[in-house]
Formats: C-alpha cells, structure tokens, sequence
C-alpha cells in the first residue's frame, strides 16, 4: 500500500486498523501466556505433587530399610518375636514406598531419565539383602537359637545393605534431578510469562502512542489550524482560503467551510456594493430632498408673500372698482354697468382666492404646539358659526367625540371646511342633516364626517382633494376649490389620513384619522379595545 493511498483512509478507518493490529498483537501474546502459564503450571504441579511426596517417600523408604535391619539385628540378640515386628512392618512400608514412587514415576516427564531402574535396583538390591542377611538369620535363630542367629550377623557382610542404601540414595538424587528440571522449567515459564507482560505493556504503550500521534497530527493541530483560519475570517479577512492538512473529514470540513466563506464572501461583496449603491441613492435622495424641502419653503414663502404683497394692490383694485360702480351706477349704459360688475367680482374672487392661499401656505409653518383639544366643543363652536347659513332645518348630529392631541384653530379650521362643504353642496328642497361620528382603531381615533347633499362621483375620489380642483361651474357653486386640500394637509400634519367612503347610499362621507391621547400605554389601548371587540 503507498503513502498516498494511506493519506485517503478517514481517522475512523485509521483508528480501527491500529486498534485491529494492536488486538491481533496482543491475542498473540496471549496465547503464548496461556501455553506458558500452561506450562509453568505443568511444571509447579511436578514440584509440589510428584516430586515433593517422592523425596518424602524417597527419604521414608530410607527409614523402613533401617528398620529393617534393626529389627534383624533385635531378634537376632533375644529370638523373641516381637523384635522382629519392626523388620515386618518395615518390609511393609518399603514396598508401599516403592509403589507409591512408582505410581508417582508415571507422572513425570523425566522418568525414563532414572527414575524407574532406580526403582528397579533399590527393588534388587532390597531382595538380594534379604536372601543374604535377613532370611537367614531369622532361620537361624527359628531353628538354632539366638546364639546361631548372632553368629551369622557377626559374619555377614555388609556390602548388601551399603548397596541397599546406596541405590537409594541414587534414588533420591534421580528425585532431585526431575525436581531441579521441573524449577528451571518453571522459571524460564515465569521468565516467559514476564517477558509476554512486559511485551503486551510496550505494545499498549505504543498503541497508546500511536493513537496519540494520530489524534495529534489528525485531529488536535489540524482543528488548532483550522479555528486559527476561521478566526482570521471572522476578524474580517474574508479572502483567506481555509485549508487543512488533517484527516480525510477534517480535508473535507474545510472545504465546506472555505466554501461557506466563498459564498458568504461574495453575498457581502454584493451586499457591500448594494449598500454602496444605496448609500449613493440615499445621498441623492437626501440632496433632493433637502433641495426639494428648499424649493418648498421657497414656493411657501413665494406664496405666502405673494399673497401678502398681493393683499395691498387688489385691495385698491377691488375699492376704486366699488367706488366706480357706486359713483357711475345708471350714468353709464348697461355694458359699462356690466363690466363694472365683472371687475368688482373678479377683485373679490381675486381676494378670496389669495386667503385661501395664505391660509394654505400657514399650516405647518406658523405653529402654537399641540394641546388637547374637546373635539365636542370644537363642533359645538363650528355649528354656532354657520347657525344663520345652516337655517332652522338643518341637523347637526354628533355626540361622546374624543379629545385629541392636536392645534385647536386648524382642527376648527378642518371641521369648518367640512361642514361648510355640507351646507353648500347641499339638495334643494331637502333639511340638511350632518352627522359627526368617531371609533377608536388601536392607535388612532377614526373620525366620520357625512352629510345627505348631492355626493360625490366615485371617479373624483382623488381629485377632490387636489388643490384648487372644482367639480362644478363657478357659477353653479361658490368657492376657490381649496377648501379639502386644506383639510387634507391640516389632517396630514396631526399624523393622520383622509379618504372618501363610497360606500354610501347618498350624499357625502369622509374620514379620516387623528392620533390617540397621548400618555395612554399601547398595552391598555389593546386590552381595551380587545374588551370593546368582545
């Protein structure tokens, strides 16, 4: 496998191979501690049930041979019996001690290095004693007495009973020989079993390591690279490519996250020249309007002096025109009349037109501050106005109107234009009647002015309140068609909005809005008005 193929496995991948080999190592090692622990266990058994129970028969075997050959010797001397029971028990006890060695032979390993013709001379050796010595001693002394039985004690040699104890000796030392070899067994398995330990820990510990490593070089310094790349993106440098040199997942993170800065790169460099472009327009727009609030103060003041300044001339006009028609009234002929008549009209009309339009020109500029203002009062004031023009027919209808923040002349100024309208659009032949309502919507109080006159057309809903627009003959109507234009900006400048409602079977019906008695919590004006909707 290459570097380069290595390079593309995932952390994931990478952690589970060093895991698997690490596992496959250490199953190694522990096989081999079980057949070393096996063996040592092989060996310790050898140690403390074969060869410890054979050196403690080895050594017993040892002591029923000189048994015997004091209980030989005692029945020898006195020829009584009983003294050779200790040669009878001990002929007893060395050949259990001889079976037991043998049955204790077979369990080990190293039997056919000894163990088993050493069994067989001390067996031999043990018989041959016993034909030479003690056999025929204990005829003697049976059949001759004790006398015959010392005599040939004293003669007998004791070459026999030297091999006897010789061969046991060896015996013991073949004992010796398998019990050194089962230690040294055992060692080199506990040094084996030590060796293995000490090999699965170096193993772990590299494992360990190595994993560390990885985490290191894939994981930790990478995720370090990375929130370094990313904070310098967020401190604003946005043209930084974000890159990493880690793990396959964490490669692919940054892309993502690279791409992420690309796309957020390019939305603020839109953003950026968007807010540029706007910055721009807004510029603009703030110039123009500056320059548009320049010109309409400009065309205010125009007005305003141009009607102020034109007050004094059509005055004069107006009064010599008077004078003449006084004066010369009959002397002249009846066109002269006439023109007479038409110049004082115009003069007139000329007047009333120019106080309109001062008027006009006063709302917003000349201004007392805003107060609260009884909108009941201020109607009970506009009927007395127009009681004599109104007639004993008409019907004024208003009742629980609101108080509002406002200027009271203007809003006296609104209503009068409004009823005023009322009355003279009025059908002939038919009472008057004007009815003042108002509603709380939320934040604004919706007021609602209508009358039963002749209406007005749906298709002349904007223009009506256009200044200076007439939707009837001079002659057939009275007035400079300014009179809802100033009611519209009078409304405008409380903050509020007029409409015409063409819902209505007959005449007239206009609302508009004004804003709620300040120092009332929008929180109650909801509460209230959700209580007054249930």
């Amino acid at each position: 496998m290459s570097l380069l193929e290595l390079r593309t496995w995932t952390l994931r991948r990478r952690v589970v191979a060093l895991c698997l080999a690490a596992g496959l190592l250490l199953s190694m090692l522990g096989g081999f501690a079980l057949i070393a622990a096996a063996s040592s266990n092989d060996h310790m058994d050898v140690i403390l049930d074969v060869t410890g129970p054979m050196r403690v028969a080895g050594e017993s075997l040892n002591t029923a041979v000189v048994d015997q050959e004091t209980g030989i010797r005692g029945f020898a001397i006195s020829g009584n019996e009983d003294n050779l029971r200790p040669y009878a028990d001990g002929v007893a006890r060395q050949n259990q001690l001889l079976d037991e060695l043998d049955r204790l032979s077979q369990r080990s390993e190293r039997q056919d290095a000894g163990i088993g013709p050493a069994l067989r001379q001390v067996r031999q050796r043990a018989d041959a004693w016993r034909l030479a010595v003690a056999d025929p001693v204990i005829n003697a002394v049976r059949t001759q007495g004790p006398e015959a039985g010392q005599a040939l004690v004293e003669a007998a040699s004791t070459r026999e009973f030297d091999a006897l104890r010789a061969s046991i000796a060896d015996l013991q030392g073949q004992i010796l020989v398998i019990r050194t070899s089962a230690a040294d067994a055992a060692k080199r398995s506990g040094t084996v079993l030590v060796a293995l330990e000490v090999f699965a820990a170096v193993v772990v510990i590299l494992a360990g390591a190595t994993l560390l490593l990885l985490l290191d070089r894939l994981v930790t310094r990478p995720v370090t690279e990375l929130a370094e790349q990313v904070r310098e993106v967020a401190r604003g440098d946005y043209d930084r490519s974000i890159t990493s040199e880690g793990s396959p997942e964490l490669r692919g993170l940054a892309a993502d996250v690279d791409g992420m800065r690309t796309q957020i790169a390019a939305e603020l460099t839109e953003v950026r020249e968007a807010r540029q472009q706007i910055e721009w327009v807004n510029e603009q727009l703030k110039a123009q309007a500056e320059e548009l609030t320049r010109s309409n103060r400009d065309l205010e003041q125009f007005a305003y002096v141009a009607s102020h300044d034109l007050q004094e001339p059509l005055r004069k006009v107006a009064s010599f025109c008077q004078l003449l028609q006084r004066r010369y009234a009959g002397q002249m002929d009846e066109r002269a009349d006439q023109y007479i008549g038409f110049a004082v009209d115009g003069a007139q009309r000329m007047q009333r037109l120019i106080n309109d339009l001062l008027a006009f020109s006063r709302i917003g500029r000349l201004t007392a501050g805003f107060t609260d203002v009884d909108l009941d009062a201020v109607l009970a004031r506009v009927r007395s106005q127009f009681e004599d023009r109104a007639g004993d027919d008409a019907q004024f209808v208003w009742s629980d109107l609101p108080t509002v923040e406002g200027e009271e002349p203007l809003l006296t100024t609104l209503f009068v234009n409004l009823i005023g309208n009322a009355l003279k659009f009025r059908r002939p032949d038919v009472a008057p009647v004007i009815t003042v309502t108002a509603e709380r919507d939320e934040q604004e109080w919706r007021i609602n002015v209508r009358d039963n006159g002749i209406g007005i057309e749906a298709e002349f809903a904007d223009k009506v309140f256009v200044i200076f627009q007439r939707l009837h003959a001079r002659d057939a109507y009275e007035g400079t068609g300014i009179g809802l234009a100033i009611v519209k900006k009078i409304v405008e400048y409380h903050g509020g909005r007029i409409w015409l409602d063409l819902d209505v079977a007959e005449g007239t019906s206009i609302y508009f809005t004004l804003p709620l008695l300040a120092g009332v919590p929008v929180r109650e004006l909801v509460e209230d008005a959700k209580g007054g909707a249930t």
